[in-house]
């Protein structure tokens, strides 16, 4: 179902600030990356977006309070139950998935040594979508979009909708950006 509805707006909204919740709302925008809130918050914001119908993710390690590790994993799935994490750790991958949580891991294209590391990861691991970072490199998904079918989601360092038609032409499922000015879907303009 998160395919699906992601393919819809092709947008991802990164919501860093707790203002953005309600701001969040308000689009036609159906996913969000969670990077705020504590072990505190965290399930209700989680429960916030679910009542108005909308998939959440978890960067795990922007949460305070919760380990990154299987029980931090399982409290999260059997207690806060998002839709899926983010996380960098390729390690939390497989124990988000046995825990019915979707995995997106999140890779950093620093340089080409990390792109072939974290390729290698990734088509050990499975994550269910990757997150290249930055999203201001096309040319770059077209080449991960090469060695993988992983589907991938971009973001990071996205100014305008520009770069994020151009990420979505090259291979990208989705993007995802913190700025709420692009939270409007691409569909209608890619199309």
């Amino acid at each position: 179902m998160f395919l699906e509805r992601v393919k819809e707006s092709q947008v991802i909204a990164s919501i860093k600030e707790p203002k953005q919740l309600e701001a969040f709302i308000e689009t036609d925008i159906k996913s969000a990356f969670l990077l705020l809130g504590n072990v505190t918050v965290i399930k209700r914001y989680v429960d916030f977006l679910k009542e108005h119908d909308r998939d959440v993710f978890l960067h795990i390690e922007k949460i305070p309070g919760i380990s990154y590790d299987r029980e931090g994993l399982k409290f999260i799935a059997r207690h806060v139950k998002p839709t899926g994490i983010v996380t960098t750790k390729s390690s939390l991958v497989a124990a988000a998935q046995k825990e019915g949580l979707i995995a997106i891991q999140r890779l950093f294209l620093i340089d080409s040594d990390a792109l072939k590391y974290g390729l290698e990861s990734a088509e050990n691991i499975r994550p269910d979508f990757l997150e290249l970072m930055p999203g201001v490199v096309p040319h770059m998904i077209e080449h991960v979009k090469k060695k993988t079918d992983i589907p991938i989601i971009t973001g990071g360092l996205i100014q305008n909708r520009k770069q994020m038609i151009r990420a979505v032409e090259r291979g990208a499922t989705a993007v995802s950006t913190g700025r709420t000015h692009l939270w409007k879907p691409l569909t209608e303009v890619v199309r």
